[in-house]
């Protein structure tokens, strides 16, 4: 077996160097102070051009943190989801969902960096292509393990509009679909519309643009995720389940 790359002093340097700007830029979110390159550098005790170094204008620095926050709040939804067993995907993605929500609701500004910004490719050898979404693959596997017991129905291509099928045939969204039969490429749209329901709703409480109440209450989105019970084949005993599973998780705060 061939010896593994040991990092040089150098790639050790300048990895840790990465791993500070996103420390920094996050300390900045919470504190509610501006993100730039500036204040990074500042915070950091760099000089702007020396910041260049490793990222070369705004938007590689949010790229950078978006990608880096992700990953690390995924962590957590699999931490919540672990609470279940693994053969039960199910209660893995409820667990999962609430954590999400959980996030939102106290990071909002981290979870407006993340899912605000452009999906784009980075340009850096150092990251992955962000259309790589850690939260995204995570959520869509659950989901895709869900189908494997359940057998959720879902459109064939035939039946889904032109610009749709494309979209689920050649996906340019944060979604793995090279394991999914071209025949099953519908699934997609489920991936599509659950994921558009589960990120509007927390995105309205997280931006505060819903009534305090409901918010406080978790009401509209415990209703959002018990109105795609159903479709994803959570039925009777499952459905009633998953129900009282949301609210221990919801009232765990």
């Amino acid at each position: 077996m061939p010896a593994l790359h040991q990092p040089t002093r150098r790639e050790r340097q300048r990895e840790a160097t990465y791993d500070e700007i996103v420390r920094v830029a996050t300390e900045l979110l919470t504190d509610g102070a501006e993100l730039s390159l500036r204040a990074v550098a500042a915070r950091m005790g760099m000089t702007a051009p020396a910041l260049y170094r490793y990222v070369a204008n705004y938007q590689e620095l949010v790229d950078l943190v978006a990608f880096e926050l992700d990953k690390a709040a995924t962590q957590g939804f699999i931490e919540a989801a672990s609470r279940y067993p693994a053969d039960d995907p199910a209660a893995q993605l409820c667990a999962a969902c609430v954590a999400f929500r959980r996030w939102a609701l106290s990071k909002p500004r981290e979870f407006a960096l993340v899912f605000a910004n452009p999906i784009i490719s980075e340009d850096s050898d150092r990251r992955e292509l962000l259309t790589l979404s850690t939260s995204g693959h995570y959520f869509t596997d659950l989901l895709y393990q869900i189908w494997e017991r359940t057998g959720f129905p879902f459109p064939a291509l035939d039946d889904l509009d032109p610009i749709v099928r494309d979209a689920v045939l050649n996906p340019l969204i944060p979604a793995k679909a090279e394991h999914i039969a071209t025949a099953d490429r519908g699934l997609l749209w489920v991936y599509m519309r659950s994921w558009s329901a589960l990120y509007g709703v927390v995105t309205l409480e997280s931006t505060g643009h819903c009534d305090p109440r409901i918010i406080q209450s978790a009401a509209l989105f415990k209703a959002t995720m018990v109105d795609w019970l159903e479709p994803l084949g959570l039925v009777g005993d499952d459905k009633a389940r998953l129900v009282a599973l949301l609210d221990a998780e919801i009232a765990r705060g």
